[in-house]
């Protein structure tokens, strides 16, 4: 059989008994070989770290699982399965489970897949008053059989695999952070809500609504986006993506007998190319830069078409508002007469925002760390990347946090994609850690 379900692999690995195990030997191996100053850390929850190693086998054996079902974000098939899996894993640790359509509500963008794959979502109802979300993706950037000659493999410490890190990892952290909340019987929160999306390497197209809307229904959000080898960091912003496209018609005629008759679509492309080149503002962040064009069908053909695109970055959700008027503006100046130019804007993702609740939740993030005698680094600075926590945190002041995964390296490339292992055990015990002291107040989400 290619996998076994959840609860016969937990078998595998029963986790009382590595607890138990590893009990007696934390102060012991995790010292000489882990963290050096691990005992003097004054507030480390053993139950809850014993439980981290004891759940490491597990999780390695679910990230095979998980990359083994190859799920790029067109392949409808390869989600469904993936979604299944993860759905049976969820509902057999007590999990209120449903897949939902995310073909019902969809921003159409040029790279939208025809029918998009399920979204997972799970509920766990708890004795407290709090609601947090984890969110995670399952879609990778990959085509189908592209695992054929890069198969799942560990070597050393790293686990390598297409979309092992971005984000199949934080689809494995949240599954077995769920089974260490059962195995230590907390219960304490209100609603603990898993919802897994299969359209992010998209822009999430169909999963965008929902986002923002069970963005704005919890207390707080935690996103297992990877974080980066050599930078172990969450995240408190990132930039807005947005597309914009211009498309120039000309008309067609033969190149070599009557070019004349024709009006050269790439002609007049190039030309509004130039006079577009400086739409950034780096001193705000705002980044426009034109990265694709097509044009023309055969050499002997004046082209009649051409199509430029330009990727955007952004800050502030008001600098990609107004770039429609600005490029209109420009457009105005052309070079062929006869020529048509029309527009499109695509809103891919807003920036995601820090806030103080945000830094002061992270700031907690921190002594959890402390207690594993390991530094836990918070930027509250966007990069280039945008993120499904952006809309998460779109209609709602409570904390949302990125990057509580493991670390990685490689996403988005095809050969060297990897995880570290090293950062399993630290970041379960961070997740975990981080559930509970929420759902019991431990932080006060008000700050």
């Amino acid at each position: 059989m290619f996998f076994q379900s959840f609860k016969a692999r937990s078998r595998l690995y029963p986790r009382a008994a590595l607890a138990e195990l590893t009990v007696g030997l934390v102060a012991g191996l995790l010292t000489c070989l882990s963290w050096p100053a691990l005992t003097q850390a004054q507030t480390l929850d053993d139950d809850v770290l014993a439980l981290a190693n004891a759940e490491k086998p597990a999780l390695i054996q679910t990230l095979q699982e998980v990359v083994e079902i190859e799920s790029g974000s067109g392949d409808y098939e390869g989600l469904a399965r993936l979604a299944d899996y993860i759905a049976e894993a969820l509902s057999e640790l007590g999990g209120d489970v449903e897949l939902l359509d995310a073909n019902e509500e969809v921003y159409r963008m040029f790279d939208t897949p025809e029918q998009i794959g399920p979204m997972v979502h799970a509920r766990f109802e708890g004795s407290g008053d709090k609601r947090i979300l984890l969110i995670a993706h399952m879609d990778t950037v990959y085509l189908r059989g592209m695992i054929d000659d890069q198969p799942f493999r560990i070597d050393g410490n790293r686990a390598y695999g297409l979309g092992i890190s971005d984000d199949k990892q934080g689809v494995a952290l949240i599954i077995h952070t769920v089974a260490m909340l059962q195995e230590l019987g907390f219960a304490d929160y209100g609603t603990l809500t898993v919802l897994i999306n299969g359209d992010e390497e998209v822009s999430s197209p169909g999963s965008r609504a929902t986002l923002v809307r069970m963005g704005s229904e919890h207390d707080a959000v935690f996103s297992v986006e990877p974080s980066s080898i050599g930078n172990d960091t969450l995240s408190l912003a990132t930039s807005g993506i947005g597309a914009a496209t211009m498309t120039v018609h000309g008309r067609a005629s033969h190149a070599g007998a009557a070019p004349e008759q024709g009006r050269n679509a790439l002609y007049e492309m190039a030309h509004q190319l130039l006079q577009l080149d400086d739409l950034s503002e780096p001193e705000n962040g705002f980044k426009v830069n034109w990265t694709l064009a097509q044009v023309g069908t055969k050499r002997n053909v004046i082209p009649a078409e051409a199509v430029a695109t330009a990727d955007v970055r952004m800050l502030r959700q008001e600098d990609f508002s107004r770039l429609e008027d600005r490029i209109r503006e420009r457009i105005a100046n052309k070079r062929i007469p006869d020529t048509d130019i029309s527009l499109s804007f695509e809103n891919r993702r807003p920036p995601l925002n820090a806030t103080d609740a945000a830094r002061s939740l992270a700031a907690h993030a921190q002594v959890v760390y402390q207690e594993l005698d390991m530094e836990l680094a918070v930027s509250d600075q966007a990069t280039g990347g945008g993120t499904d926590a952006a809309f998460a945190a779109l209609e709602t002041d409570a904390p949302v946090i990125e990057r509580f995964g493991l670390q990685g390296f490689g996403a988005h490339t095809s050969n060297d994609e990897y995880v570290d292992l090293n950062s399993v055990v630290p970041r379960l015990y961070l997740m975990t850690r981080m559930i509970m002291d929420v759902s019991t107040g431990a932080i006060n989400l008000a700050e």
